[in-house]
Formats: structure tokens, C-alpha cells, sequence
């Protein structure tokens, strides 16, 4: 399929599966606003490096996903520098682990404001733009953990549950103006940070890379095997096609059967 003419904004795109999002989008011509932080350097590599390889405009906003004024600043600047934005990805999220009791206040208010409060804000600068087109895509990325629940992740998966609410609501109020609204929910993904968490394992137990991908993944997941982002992108892209065109308000899971049992 061919994105030409559009433009996507992805959030936190500056490794792991808003990287392969990115990747996918640029791959079938969509011109991409980076988001994300990280090495000055390293992210100005993978901007030119995105647009070369296919020949497309790349852009890069360092915009921080807690602060709203941000977001909407970023969201006008990407449609006056490419005159649109027609594909929003919604992927920059963070997490942390404790239990409830012990579940810091400050982190608690950061998850949210990130992975929960991001989002609308995103969404709400996207819309008016894409309704002047009438046409237009928001994918929110969320998780198995929108669906399901595990311990010592509180801040996650609520936030995550929010999401999907919030692309249910969004989805029935655009239904009938050219925008779709999807969540994809991933399992386990290998990204750059899980194969550190891997690598430190072996380390730490003696273990085989392969021992330790098994249980790690089978901890949650049926089939024992890893999403890559690039299969993330993979679905991301189907969702912007217009075989996708009446696929709206819904979760779409890519967790090896993680929300199946």
C-alpha cells in the first residue's frame, strides 16, 4: 500500500516500537515526525538515515510527552512543516514497578500524565486538522496490560486501561468524519530495552540467551516468542490501509495469545 501525500507523527519513535512504527510508515511513503529523547547525535542519524532509505521527508520534535503545551506546539509545528498531520501514533509511555502501598506518588503522577494524559492531549491537537481533511488515523499504543492485569504495575495498567477508553469514546465520536481511532495492545516486544533485560539475566543466572527468552516470555505468553517492532509496524501500517477503514474503537492484540487464556 502506498502512504504518499501523508504525513504521521510518532511519539517516543526514537527506538524500540515507535522506531518500527516509524520505519513501517516511511517504508510505504508516509513523510514522519520523530518524537522521543535520546542522543542528540544518534536521533539526527536516524532522521537522515529514515529519510534516504525512502525517500521521504523525516522530521524531528523533542516535544516532552507530560506537558501539554508541548504536545499542542509540537502538533502545529509538524502540520506547518509538512502541511499536515494525517497519521497520529500515540507510543511514548513509561513504567515502573512497586506495590500499591509503596507506589510512589511522583511516579504514579508521571505514568499517568505520559502514558494516559499524553494521549488526549495528542489527540485533541490531531483532530481538528484531520477533520478539515476528512480523513485521518490514531493509533494508540497500548499493551496486553490494557486488557489484563499484573502486579506491582498499578500506574501502567490503569493508564493503559484508559487508553482503550479512550479510544472507544474518541472512535464513536469521529465515526462518521474519515478518522479512525485503534489501540494496538503488544505482549512481549523485543526492543532494544528487553534485550538488555535479557543480556543482564544471563549474566546474572548463567543462563543461554535462549533459556532466559523462555522464561521470560512464557511467564505470560502462550507462544513463546517475541513481537519485534517492525511486526508492530506491520500492523500499524494495515491499520492506516483502507482495508482498515471500518476498523475503529477496538483493541487489536499482538501478544502471542498473552490475553487469550
Amino acid at each position: 500500500m502506498s502512504l504518499n501525500g501523508k504525513v504521521a507523527l510518532v511519539t517516543g519513535s526514537t527506538s524500540g516500537i515507535g522506531l518500527g512504527i516509524a520505519r513501517a510508515l516511511a517504508a510505504a511513503g508516509a513523510d514522519i515526525v520523530l518524537n522521543g529523547f535520546g542522543d542528540a547525535a544518534e536521533i539526527e542519524r536516524l532522521r537522515s538515515e529514515l529519510a534516504a532509505q525512502h525517500g521521504v521527508k523525516v522530521t524531528y520534535n523533542g516535544a516532552d510527552i507530560s506537558k501539554p503545551a508541548e504536545i499542542a506546539a509540537m502538533v502545529a509545528e509538524a502540520a506547518k512543516a509538512h502541511g499536515s498531520v494525517d497519521i497520529l501514533v500515540n507510543n511514548a509511555g513509561i513504567q515502573f514497578t512497586a506495590n500499591v502501598e509503596d507506589f510512589p506518588d511522583d511516579r504514579w503522577d508521571q505514568i499517568i500524565a505520559i502514558n494516559l494524559s499524553g494521549v488526549f492531549h495528542g489527540i485533541k491537537a490531531a483532530v481538528p486538522g484531520m477533520k478539515a481533511k476528512g480523513w485521518g488515523r490514531i493509533i494508540n499504543v497500548a499493551s496486553a496490560h490494557g486488557l489484563v492485569a499484573s502486579p506491582q504495575k498499578a500506574a501502567y495498567v490503569a493508564a493503559k486501561h484508559g487508553v482503550l477508553g479512550l479510544t472507544k469514546v474518541t472512535a464513536i465520536e469521529l465515526a462518521n468524519s474519515g478518522i479512525t481511532v485503534t489501540a494496538i495492545c503488544p505482549g512481549w516486544v523485543l526492543t532494544p530495552l528487553v534485550e538488555k533485560q535479557l543480556h543482564a539475566r544471563m549474566e546474572r543466572d548463567g543462563k543461554t540467551l535462549e533459556q532466559v527468552t523462555h522464561e521470560l516470555v512464557s511467564e505470560k505468553q502462550p507462544m513463546v516468542k517475541f513481537t519485534t517492532p517492525e511486526q508492530v509496524g506491520g500492523l500499524a501500517l494495515f491499520l492506516c490501509s483502507d482495508a482498515a477503514s471500518t476498523i475503529t474503537g477496538v483493541p487489536l492484540s499482538i501478544d502471542g495469545g498473552w490475553t487469550a487464556q
